[in-house]
């Protein structure tokens, strides 16, 4: 359905994400994967959706003179918001059962913004989901650490792994935005592109 709406576009995904691959692919249209090195660094100021939707930007600008016509660049960023601090991935094991730790018990907010640039525009979307985590002993914290190497993730956890059968007591919002990309939004978004 949206392969056809497309077929005068080229998508390109900026991510080296497995599971933003995934969730992209599940809306079977075809896109090339194109990445660069970007630091991800931002302002001190900035809070909760302000630091993703800022990620997002500075992501695309990369690619900003890289773009032809028909290309649909898509870059995305996701944090984890939690007593008003971002929970960004692990640098190491540590870090990653400290985070844990702290969100034993607690409930907080994955944002994921999501941008779009042609070689003309840049548009971005957000969105918030609050999950509640069960309180989680330091047996269950250490066994998922030490198993599923949540390094690469926002937050030290993937939802779609154990610790999200255990630990998720409470979803409010897009379950597909804890996993790093609300994929519904991005289905919305580009439907709506290749009606212009």
């Amino acid at each position: 359905m949206l392969s056809q709406k497309l077929k005068n576009h080229h998508i390109i995904l900026a991510s080296g994400s497995p599971r933003r691959q995934q969730l992209l692919r599940g809306l079977d249209i075809d896109f090339e994967v194109r990445l660069k090195d970007v630091e991800e660094i931002y302002p001190d100021s900035l809070r909760g959706k302000e630091i993703t939707e800022y990620l997002t930007k500075l992501k695309s600008d990369a690619f900003d003179a890289l773009l032809a016509p028909n290309d649909i660049l898509i870059t995305s960023d996701t944090i984890v918001w939690f007593e008003d601090k971002a929970l960004g991935k692990p640098k190491d094991e540590k870090e990653a059962l400290h985070m844990l730790r702290s969100l034993s018990g607690n409930t907080h907010l994955v944002i994921t913004s999501v941008g779009f640039r042609t070689h003309k525009t840049f548009d971005v979307i957000t969105e918030t989901t609050r999950v509640t985590f069960n309180p989680l002993t330091d047996e269950a914290i250490r066994y998922y650490v030490e198993n599923y190497r949540p390094l690469d993730k926002a937050g030290s956890y993937g939802i779609q792994e154990w610790i999200g059968f255990v630990a998720v007591s409470k979803i409010e919002g897009s379950y597909a935005n804890v996993m790093g990309f609300p994929v519904d939004r991005v289905f919305e978004y580009l439907s709506a592109i290749s009606n212009l």
